[in-house]
């Protein structure tokens, strides 16, 4: 991991957007191995690049983008494929997922990142306990394949998810990060707002949540974990589309989360999934949180 060195200072915590704004190709950029340069225009440290609809991209081009962003002093991370889904009965489709993943870290090696977010599960018509159950096996399976393909020098993110039907509340991927080291939290705190119908207003409404992991998995594990923050409009069912900052119905509000992670000296990646304003608002939460004095 890159280290950032400010007021003489180790600081780890990193900023930036998941894919391409809009802003982007209006400022005459056009493809991603370019992001570099864009970053640097709002103060930005990191990028991730989706895979959501599979992975296209050539070992090629990859390697250029990796280079660029090595040389532009960025980080990137990689979100894999929308389609996993680890609480499939079917052992044919579990193969699949696996194959989702393995692919992603294959190409995260390529470009040079260490952090590969993904989806776990749906629960389909299981029970929620036998959905979970079933996700936690096929982890230990895919985390022997992590193993066997050399990937253990990488994380492996499970995210919370926002609709309720999908296995991946706070709770469900700590139980997932317990299976091995290799995994490490992917906390979408737009997600857990819109499936806990607002849950998250105050910093204390943070600090729960994250001293929850930290007991759980410990200080070491979770100080540099991923973040996903953004708005989320949200119904009964959860989540129903990503906003932008500019929203002032729907929240969550990210200073309050500012103050919790400096209040308990936690350093994570933080990336932005606003809609169409992901540098934007990166660089926002970037001013929020540099302008917190505790």
């Amino acid at each position: 991991m890159t280290i950032i060195q400010t007021m003489g200072s180790k600081i780890l915590i990193k900023f930036g957007p998941s894919g391409n704004s809009q802003s982007f190709y209006s400022l005459g950029y056009k493809h991603t191995v370019q992001a570099p340069d864009y970053l640097d225009k709002f103060g930005l440290d990191c990028f991730e690049y989706s895979f959501g609809r599979g992975v296209t991209m050539s070992e090629g081009k990859a390697v250029e983008i990796g280079e660029a962003f090595a040389n532009g002093g960025k980080e990137l991370s990689v979100h894999a494929p929308y389609f996993i889904n680890f609480a499939n009965p079917s052992d044919e489709a579990a193969q699949k997922s696996y194959n989702y993943v393995l692919t992603s870290a294959k190409f995260l090696k390529l470009l040079g990142g260490k952090r590969l977010v993904f989806h776990p599960a749906a629960q389909g018509k299981a029970t929620r306990e036998a959905a979970v159950s079933l996700t936690i096996d096929r982890l230990k399976i895919l985390r022997d394949y992590i193993y066997l393909n050399g990937y253990e020098d990488l994380y492996f993110c499970p995210e919370t998810m926002g609709k309720l039907a999908q296995i991946g509340t706070l709770e469900e991927v700590v139980e997932f990060c317990k299976v091995d080291k290799v995994f490490l939290p992917a906390i979408d705190f737009g997600h857990l707002n819109a499936r806990e119908q607002g849950s998250l207003k105050t910093v204390e409404d943070y600090k729960l949540r994250l001293q929850y992991m930290i007991d759980e998995l410990g200080y070491d594990r979770v100080k540099h974990f991923h973040v996903h923050f953004s708005k989320i409009m949200y119904g009964g069912k959860g989540e129903i589309k990503h906003l932008t900052f500019s929203d002032k119905v729907y929240g969550p509000e990210f200073e309050p989360l500012a103050v919790a992670l400096k209040e308990l000296n936690l350093e994570p990646y933080i990336v932005s999934e606003s809609d169409g304003t992901q540098a934007e608002d990166a660089a926002k939460m970037k001013e929020i949180y540099n302008s917190i004095d505790i």
